[in-house]
């Protein structure tokens, strides 16, 4: 009788250790499935709270955009007293596309008026899928490191913009800069390469004979 009841025990003892744990964890996963939904219903609140505004943001920028154009770059960036400047927009309107693009033009001034690290600092801000403006950001902000004599940083940032999406109008203006970057850090090798590049894949830009030009001369100095 004595091993039966220890055995019962024994087995009273099993299935209660089993069944604790699914239970703790049962609370767990309801804890857990709790946060997931708050977690899924922020993110959508999140979402449309930033559409919402990038759309404040469109109608902010306008007037910023339209001093840009006309070259007021002091209004552009601080503003009229009426309407928000870029470096503005782009703080209150953080985390929008908008905003993005708030950088961007901030950084295409600042690189205008020598400001070259802060140029650098806005334009790594911004971001895009556009084949166009993205691969812009990357050559401008490689134009800003050729400014500060930045070759390796500069031919990075040019060989990104050539590689972004290349097309056949901007992607051999690309590939010039990035040669005479790697002119400049005297990796002939390299800017000769690149200039077989624009020869052999944009044979109709008007980057070619230029191209023929300069690789004619690096292959000259590297004989």
């Amino acid at each position: 009788m004595t091993d039966v009841k220890t055995k019962v025990e024994v087995a009273e003892k099993v299935e209660t250790a089993l069944k604790t744990p699914t239970e703790k964890y049962k609370n767990l996963l309801l804890i857990l499935v709790g946060l997931i939904t708050v977690s899924v219903a922020g993110y959508f609140y999140y979402q449309y709270t930033l559409d919402e505004s990038n759309k404040e943001a469109q109608n902010a920028i306008y007037p910023a955009v339209y001093y840009f154009e006309q070259d007021s770059l002091d209004k552009a960036l601080k503003g009229d007293g009426k309407s928000l400047g870029l470096v503005d927009i782009a703080e209150t309107y953080s985390g929008t596309k908008t905003a993005k693009l708030a950088h961007f033009y901030t950084g295409v001034i600042y690189l205008k008026q020598a400001k070259f690290e802060d140029a650098i600092s806005q334009l790594k801000e911004f971001s895009s899928n556009d084949k166009l403006i993205q691969a812009r950001a990357y050559a401008l902000t490689g134009d800003a490191y050729m400014e500060l004599e930045k070759y390796d940083e500069a031919s990075s940032y040019y060989l990104k913009a050539s590689d972004y999406k290349p097309n056949e109008q901007f992607t051999p203006v690309y590939l010039m800069k990035l040669a005479t970057a790697y002119e400049s850090s005297k990796e002939n090798k390299k800017a000769s390469d690149t200039y077989d590049i624009i020869l052999t894949k944009y044979p109709k830009s008007p980057e070619l004979n230029d191209a023929k030009k300069y690789k004619a001369r690096v292959d000259a100095l590297t004989e």
